[in-house]
C-alpha cells in the first residue's frame, strides 16, 4: 500500500510540473503564435521570368574587372533566382546593368623591418540598376553595393585570386538586392 501512494506522489508531481511548463508557454507568447504570419513564396518577384545581364561598365582604370563582375552576377542569377540568363535583350523581361565605382586594394598589414606588405585587401563596388522592360519600372534604382576580399602573396594568393572572391561577393549582395522586400 505504501508502494502506490508513492507512486501516486510522482504522478501527482510529474503532472502538476507539466502544467506549469504549458502555462508557462502559454503565458510568454507561444499562445500567440500565427502560422498566417510565415509564407513559403519566393523572395523574387515572380511575373519576372528573365534577366538580359549588361556588361558592367568601369570607372576605375583597371582592365577586366568587368568582365569577372558580369560573369559572376550571371553565374550567382543562374544558381539562386528562378530567372533565366538571356542573351537577347529584346527577349528578357527585365535588364540588370551597373557600373564598377571603385576597384582597388590596400594594404592590412605589413612587416615592420621591411615594410613589406603581409596582407592586402581588395575592395570592389558597384551602383546597380535593374528595370523591368514590360513596365519600365526601375526594380534597382542606382543602389550601391560593395564587397572586399583579403589576400596574402605569402600564401601564394595575388591580385588575381582577391579580384574573382570579391567579385563574386558582390555578385552575391547584388542578387540579395534582386529580392522583394518584406
Amino acid at each position: 500500500m505504501k508502494k502506490l501512494k508513492h507512486i501516486d506522489y510522482y504522478l501527482v508531481l510529474v503532472v502538476t510540473i507539466g502544467c506549469g511548463v504549458v502555462v508557462s508557454l502559454w503565458v510568454t507568447g507561444c499562445s500567440g503564435f500565427d502560422l498566417s504570419s510565415y509564407s513559403d513564396e519566393s523572395l523574387y518577384p515572380k511575373q519576372l521570368s528573365s534577366v538580359y545581364v549588361e556588361m558592367f561598365d568601369s570607372a576605375s582604370l583597371r582592365r577586366g574587372h568587368e568582365y569577372i563582375l558580369t560573369d559572376a552576377v550571371a553565374k550567382r542569377i543562374e544558381a539562386q533566382t528562378p530567372y533565366k540568363i538571356v542573351s537577347n535583350r529584346n527577349r528578357a523581361d527585365t535588364v540588370l546593368s551597373g557600373q564598377i565605382s571603385t576597384a582597388g586594394e590596400a594594404v592590412l598589414a605589413s612587416e615592420q623591418q621591411t615594410g613589406q606588405p603581409l596582407e592586402k585587401q581588395f575592395e570592389m563596388s558597384a551602383v546597380i540598376s535593374w528595370k523591368n522592360q514590360k513596365t519600365g519600372e526601375l526594380l534597382i534604382d542606382s543602389e550601391s553595393a560593395s564587397a572586399s576580399a583579403s589576400f596574402s602573396t605569402f600564401q601564394n594568393q595575388g591580385n588575381e585570386y582577391a579580384l574573382r572572391l570579391a567579385a563574386n561577393r558582390l555578385a552575391e549582395r547584388i542578387v540579395e538586392m534582386m529580392q522583394t522586400n518584406w
